[in-house]
């Protein structure tokens, strides 16, 4: 499947801005089973400075400067990406992956090597997410036990924050603890990819942040309206033998070919889409609508092959 994406984000000053200085992860990664295919970032007004470098954490991000006076500060990231799952799944090593305990897990986290070490990072407490939450891991050792599989028990703590906690639009926002959350039971997939990540953690085990996109099917017989998409986030924790395995909570599924990867970090607070200072006074206002479907070819072949069946 190719498909084309675009992010929109628009900031309008009251009072209009002096400066900004800004950073962007909107830049989709390429790896084995997804491949970015065309990228453009388009800004107005036209930066006076501008750059691309890649974080830490491996992720494509754009510095970017305004120095002059503005009214309203508009990006837009346009992506074609290719994405099949089956490229980076294999059947047979999944399998094995499955068997790998927690207990085994915890013991291989003591080796030395580099890809163990990366991992073991995961485990640390980070901006928005610690690990001294005795609800949090009364909530997480319901489902992790030490003789038990990593995957299974990982897959288990998906479906009950799937079950247990309510997609509410609005009752939360970054700064909002994920203690309140996880007394609310409420929150949006930022939320639901935070507390899963702070259960994992607190059973000893690494687990990381996902940022990217879900493709959002409209209801049968109804066109997608375009900026109905947003962004989405989830988490992935590692497993020995095998790599890192990405778990979608708030859909309670495992992100195959309609999930689109833009980032990895330890918490939302390492990937946000754009963050950045400006000098303003007044009210500012910010908009952001998202899109992401099939390329126009893909979809005409889609359609032509439904026609012949």
């Amino acid at each position: 499947m190719i498909f084309d994406l675009w992010h929109k984000t628009k900031y309008t000053y009251e009072h209009g801005a002096s400066f900004c200085h800004n950073l962007t992860t909107l830049k989709p990664k390429s790896f084995p089973g997804q491949t970015l295919l065309e990228y453009r970032l388009e800004i107005s007004p036209t930066p006076t400075d501008i750059s691309e470098r890649l974080d830490y954490f491996g992720n494509a991000v754009t510095r970017f400067s305004i120095q002059q006076h503005h009214k309203e500060l508009v990006v837009i990231a346009r992506s074609k990406v290719a994405r099949d799952y089956d490229e980076q799944y294999n059947e047979s090593l999944f399998s094995e992956a499955k068997k790998v305990t927690i207990e085994d897990t915890r013991a291989h986290l003591k080796a030395t090597d580099a890809e163990t070490i990366d991992a073991r990072q995961f485990v640390m407490p980070s901006p928005l997410i610690s690990n001294n939450s005795e609800e949090i891991e009364a909530y997480a050792v319901l489902s992790f036990k030490p003789e038990r599989s990593f995957y299974e028990a990982t897959y288990e703590l998906m479906q009950r924050i799937y079950t247990d906690f309510d997609f509410v639009p609005g009752f939360t926002n970054i700064a909002t603890p994920l203690k309140d959350v996880m007394s609310a039971k409420k929150g949006v997939c930022q939320d639901f990819a935070q507390i899963a990540i702070a259960c994992v953690r607190s059973m000893g085990l690494p687990a990381k942040y996902v940022s990217g996109y879900i493709e959002t099917l409209p209801p049968e017989g109804k066109e997608k309206l375009i900026g109905t998409d947003a962004s989405h986030a989830w988490f992935s924790v590692y497993i020995p033998t095998y790599g890192w395995v990405d778990f979608d909570p708030t859909n309670n599924q495992i992100p195959k070919n309609q999930h689109i990867v833009v980032a990895h970090g330890r918490d939302y607070y390492d990937v946000p889409p754009l963050k950045g200072v400006i000098y303003s006074m007044g009210k500012n206002t910010m908009e952001v609508s998202v899109d992401l479907r099939p390329a126009v070819s893909d979809l005409n072949q889609m359609q032509s092959q439904s026609q012949q069946q």
